[in-house]
């Protein structure tokens, strides 16, 4: 069915088609006619116990609205988010952009969404029941030497509901957030969250882990010193990758020239590149959730044979719908059989 709507919603404005079909998702939860379960691969990451490897990535669903609906199509994990501690509209539109013959997206959305306390309040009204992680980041207007206090302001809030938490310090779109991936920068965040992860956990008696999402636009020596503080930090998990500010791949066509993030198939190489030496520099430490280009199933397993423990999609999943979930799982199945 989504191979017939695509060439309609395409005819949109990309972040119109994106409202639309959320809304169009929920509906249909709301009257009970969205029914599905994840594909079943189990496995345990981070002591989550995932139905399956390959899970929803932040930014489709920022502010929580659509878990249920979004949960009934077959992911084995869900994330929500980027939240800030106040609402925030975003960039001016149009701030999204489909690079269709390149099965891309470039967005500069901004971190627009409806602020931490409305995302609690639909993460506890859902219906949802599978694994659900809560990207966190900062305001826009929070300068960096205070982002500290607007990250632990939602690692509270959002802890309770969440079965594990990411740390957004890698969007293009917030400026100079990449900064905070950077040496002192980065242990100065990290301390004091991991902190307030240990009293979190004596107050609600459960532990909830921590992932870093860092960005792909990195050299390995860069990767290399990243992955020693996230390690002599206590986190738990990192995703790699974010969005890139590159242009590779997609020079010459509409849009290629717009400001913002580039996701999709013009991703992967540089997302995988970044993946693999990660992964050796953690050497098993840590597990890592593979993002970034993911476009048919062969794309995950290539991920998990890399170093991933998991994946998740995007922009793959707007051009190829829902059958894209249990493509990468079966082709993830295969290559560990």
């Amino acid at each position: 069915m989504y191979a017939l709507l695509r060439p309609l919603l395409f005819c949109l404005d990309a972040e119109l088609a994106h409202d639309l079909s959320l809304n169009a998702l929920g509906r249909l939860a709301d009257l009970h006619l969205l029914h599905g379960a994840p594909v079943q691969r189990s496995r345990r990451v981070m002591g989550i116990d995932f139905p399956n490897p390959v899970g929803l990535a932040a930014g489709l669903d920022k502010n929580g609205d659509y878990i249920a609906a979004l949960g009934a199509l077959g992911f084995g994990f869900i994330e929500v988010g980027t939240v800030t501690p106040r609402p925030q509209p975003g960039n001016p539109k149009p701030r999204m952009f489909r690079l269709t013959p390149a099965e891309a997206l470039i967005n500069r959305m901004g971190f627009n969404n409806k602020g931490v306390d409305h995302l609690v309040k639909q993460v506890r009204g859902s219906r949802y029941q599978g694994v659900l992680g809560i990207n966190i980041g900062k305001n826009k207007d929070t300068p960096l030497e205070q982002a500290n206090e607007d990250y632990l302001a939602c690692l509270e809030k959002v802890y309770p509901h969440a079965d594990y938490v990411v740390v957004n310090i890698s969007s293009p779109n917030t400026p100079g957030l990449r900064e905070l991936q950077r040496g002192e920068a980065l242990d100065a965040l990290l301390a004091p969250l991991k902190e307030s992860q240990g009293r979190l956990e004596s107050r609600h008696g459960r532990y909830v882990p921590l992932v870093v999402k860092i960005a792909p636009d990195m050299e390995g020596e860069e990767v290399a010193l990243v992955a020693d503080r996230l390690i002599a930090n206590g986190i738990d998990g990192v995703t790699a990758t974010n969005t890139t500010t590159t242009r590779d791949g997609v020079e010459g066509l509409a849009h290629a020239d717009e400001q913002g993030g580039l996701s999709g198939a013009p991703l992967r190489a540089r997302a995988d590149q970044v993946l693999e030496q990660l992964a050796q520099a953690l050497n098993g430490r840590m597990p890592v959730i593979g993002v970034g280009g993911i476009t048919a199933g062969d794309h995950a397993a290539e991920k998990e044979r890399l170093g991933a423990s998991l994946v998740q999609l995007y922009t793959g999943f707007i051009y190829r719908g829902p059958a894209l979930v249990p493509e990468c799982v079966s082709a993830m199945a295969r290559a560990d059989a």
